[in-house]
């Protein structure tokens, strides 16, 4: 059986504890979904649960987000997988409508998005949660969020609960080696505190080196 074949095994498993109306069919999405997109995931940024994203940022992105059908043509539920490069991506607003609990719409979404990363070959797949135990039975593990950068370049800045996150990030893969965003807004001893679990380039290890060996796990200063 392939990775995402017992990922789908473990997909119908976690949704067997619910009752189950009909099943749930996942596809990419198409411009015509992103008022749906924008609808459902506006409706669960309140409280934090996911970052608000404005209809525009929807549509311009909307080739990241897989859509949850019911076999009637419903709309269920999003996802979305944000490629950062072939080392790392990210599942992204990942959520069902609350009528939709117990078709297997999430945990189909999430296999979906998975065969992606897979097709693209990206080698970690990333995600940030409140409910990790939903994602163990995908192969996700917790990982301390220092050692995905790209992230907190990408969105932790920018983020109200910055210092004060209560999401478990967790990795699919080997952590990744490099980075390929860098700061814009956060001061940069700030991001220095952020990134404890930073793993310098070859590159950058011979430049510390030269001069005086300073810790890899700090960044230079530009």
């Amino acid at each position: 059986m392939s990775s995402t074949g017992s990922l789908m095994a473990a997909s119908e498993s976690t949704a067997s504890t619910r009752s189950r109306v009909g099943g749930a069919m996942v596809r990419q999405a198409r411009l015509q979904d992103a008022v749906n997109i924008f609808e459902l995931v506006n409706s669960l940024s309140g409280d934090g649960t996911l970052l608000r994203r404005n209809y525009a940022e929807i549509c311009e992105n909307v080739r990241d987000f897989f859509i949850a059908d019911s076999q009637s043509g419903i709309f269920l539920g999003c996802g979305a997988l944000h490629l950062y490069g072939p080392h790392l991506a990210e599942v992204r607003s990942i959520v069902v409508k609350p009528e939709a609990k117990g078709q297997g719409a999430g945990g189909r979404l999430l296999v979906g998005l998975l065969e992606e990363a897979e097709i693209q070959g990206v080698v970690s797949v990333c995600l940030f949660t409140r409910i990790p135990d939903f994602f163990f039975h995908f192969g996700f593990r917790i990982a301390d969020r220092t050692t995905l950068p790209d992230k907190i370049y990408k969105d932790c800045q920018a983020c109200p609960r910055l210092y004060a996150c209560d999401e478990v990030a967790m990795v699919r893969g080997p952590l990744p080696r490099i980075a390929v965003l860098g700061p814009t807004k956060i001061a940069q001893p700030e991001l220095v505190k952020l990134q404890v679990g930073h793993i310098a380039h070859p590159v950058e290890e011979a430049a510390q080196s030269a001069v005086g060996g300073t810790s890899s796990t700090s960044m230079k200063k530009g």
